[in-house]
């Protein structure tokens, strides 16, 4: 059961847990190592940066370790995460660097009815036979289960200007 935080005036919780509608599943293929803990992290990987990183790193389960051909140090990726420890429940929420309510949807919180997120990082060190990737930062607690990996495409990763 997650800590329920104190929530603020405008604020809409849903009136069920999302976990209870799950109509899909997941399988974790590591976890996200880091020196962040519950009030002792960074909000965003801007200041996970700032912050020197967390001593960041993935570490797959035995059995993805094949997953890792083809991956480059210095090579950026995306590392799609699930925030098991974050609530499902709240669907508007009143940010602080906000003037006004938002919807969920409008936010990068990790308070949302599926807890995912997603991190553009760089790699500085893969030890294959381990399964432990390096990354630059994280903003996750230590122990985040990793949902997936995949690679950062220039050409497919950035919105087009217009």
């Amino acid at each position: 059961m997650v800590e329920d935080r104190d929530h603020r005036e405008g604020e809409i919780r849903l009136g069920f847990d999302p976990a209870d509608r799950a109509n899909a599943g997941v399988t974790f293929v590591g976890f996200i190592r880091s020196d962040w803990s519950r009030g002792k992290s960074p909000r965003n990987i801007t200041q996970g940066r700032e912050a020197g990183g967390g001593n960041a790193r993935i570490e797959l389960a035995p059995d993805y370790l094949p997953g890792l051909q083809g991956l480059d140090v210095g090579q950026p990726i995306w590392v799609i995460y699930w925030m098991d420890r974050g609530e499902r429940d709240l669907i508007v929420q009143y940010p602080r660097h906000s003037p006004e309510p938002r919807g969920v949807f409008a936010l990068r919180s990790p308070v949302r009815p599926n807890p995912i997120a997603m991190a553009a990082v760089i790699i500085t060190s893969i030890d294959n036979d381990a399964g432990i990737i390096g990354i630059d930062t994280t903003d996750a607690f230590d122990r985040t289960p990793v949902l997936d990996i995949k690679p950062w495409i220039a050409g497919i990763d950035v919105p087009p200007s217009g």
